[in-house]
């Protein structure tokens, strides 16, 4: 694990990976981005991880649980590995290039199965469970559209803070149908030249 997850494992704010609870979260995420969350059965799910169906209730009051808890916890993780990479960034357009890093990041390794799930499932949950993710979303959201608005005062950025940031989600997102982790370009060189779409 990398030291934002041991941190966040270590304060209670996320599973253990590691963890009965945590296998069961990856393989939630798994089968749901895979299958979709209507169409997978808790049998399923307790076959991904070798338990009988009705030990899921050990962990988790519900089928909706579990996403919820998928949902949430990857937001918390990307949020937290968000201002890791924003301490380390001086300018406007630095901490652009650390957002986009972590958001290429965020849909190529650990949580990208949990991020699909997030981005196609949310309207799955209740009302009052959307909205608690869509809070959280709001969050996450806010760190890029404050760190756009600080790119447009410094002279980096001219386009519309929102529509840059909608234009961005929809660029990187789409990289999950084209781009390959152990091809010839890197996360890193694919965040650098993402980011000179974004800035003069």
């Amino acid at each position: 694990m990398d030291a934002v997850l041991n941190e966040l494992v270590a304060s209670g704010k996320i599973t253990d990976p590691q963890s009965a609870k945590g296998r069961l979260m990856r393989a939630a995420a798994h089968l749901f981005k895979t299958k979709g969350y209507e169409r997978t059965t808790v049998r399923e799910l307790g076959a991904a991880v070798g338990i009988q169906s009705g030990s899921l209730f050990h962990h988790f009051k519900s089928k909706e649980a579990i996403l919820l808890c998928v949902m949430e916890e990857t937001i918390i993780i990307n949020i937290a590995r968000m201002h890791e990479a924003l301490k380390h960034a001086d300018s406007a357009t630095d901490r652009l290039l650390a957002l986009i890093t972590c958001e290429l990041a965020s849909i190529h390794t650990d949580t990208g199965e949990a991020m699909g799930v997030l981005v196609y499932e949310w309207r799955s949950l209740s009302q009052d469970k959307q909205k608690y993710i869509l809070q959280l979303r709001d969050e996450y959201e806010s760190l890029w559209l404050s760190t756009i608005e600080q790119g447009k005062a410094q002279g980096n950025i001219n386009h519309d803070g929102f529509i840059l940031r909608r234009l961005l989600t929809g660029a990187i997102g789409w990289t999950t149908t084209w781009y390959r982790p152990d091809g010839n370009l890197s996360l890193e060189e694919l965040a650098k030249q993402t980011l000179m779409l974004a800035i003069k």
